[in-house]
């Protein structure tokens, strides 16, 4: 019984982009991209996202604001912003597009040269998504890290940290890169089984079904 066959690693590479996809699109909107304590004030925790700045202490809790002015924002936030936002768009028009093109769903039947493109154009989507992901954390990273370690600022001044957003944004950015190859590798293995003269499995199955039918009338 052969296990690894174009249509599981089209199944494995639409649940890790699907995967990759919602976890990107929670980044976007998490406030944990950079976080402060102030050594002055333990209680309050100072978290900052793409969209809104938060507040936790003790007797109040979290107490978010949005902020007010996109100009008035950092050049690496407002590009992470737009990056986000087209992570977001072109993982979702992926998995729109491979779903058509997915062996054993009942769309685009006969017309295997369409499914193949379909599940290109769904891989290099993907690839498109994961790299919008990585790009803007990475960036918004690479600037916390380095105003942290800047000498001009006062010893005693409080400054921003790498948030668990960080590690989830690289996480899905990964997953859509990973999920993206394996569509791409879903396609070369069909190619190959056509190659080969080797059937899919869904029309295997489908001749099996019209034989045993024939044969119960029979």
């Amino acid at each position: 019984m052969v296990i690894l066959t174009p249509l599981m690693m089209q199944r494995t590479a639409l649940f890790v982009t699907f995967g990759g996809l919602v976890t990107s699109l929670t980044t976007t909107f998490l406030p944990l991209w950079k976080t402060m304590n102030s050594d002055l004030n333990e209680v309050e925790n100072w978290f900052s996202g793409l969209w809104h700045a938060c507040l936790y202490t003790e007797e109040v809790g979290i107490q978010c604001k949005a902020f007010e002015s996109i100009m008035g924002l950092p050049a690496d936030l407002q590009i992470s912003r737009v990056l986000m936002l087209v992570s977001v768009g072109t993982g979702g028009f992926a998995l729109l597009l491979v779903f058509p093109g997915l062996e054993g769903v009942g769309m685009c039947v006969g017309r295997p040269g369409l499914k193949r493109r379909l599940l290109v154009l769904g891989g290099v989507l993907a690839w498109v998504s994961g790299l919008s992901t990585l790009a803007p954390v990475s960036l918004v990273a690479y600037t916390t890290v380095v105003e942290f370690w800047d000498e001009g600022y006062p010893d005693v001044m409080p400054r921003w940290e790498c948030g668990e957003a960080m590690f989830s944004g690289w996480f899905g950015g990964l997953a859509l890169v990973v999920g993206g190859t394996l569509f791409f590798v879903a396609v070369c293995m069909a190619d190959y089984d056509q190659r080969s003269g080797r059937e899919p499995i869904g029309r295997r199955a489908e001749h099996r079904t019209e034989h045993y039918l024939k044969t119960e009338v029979l």
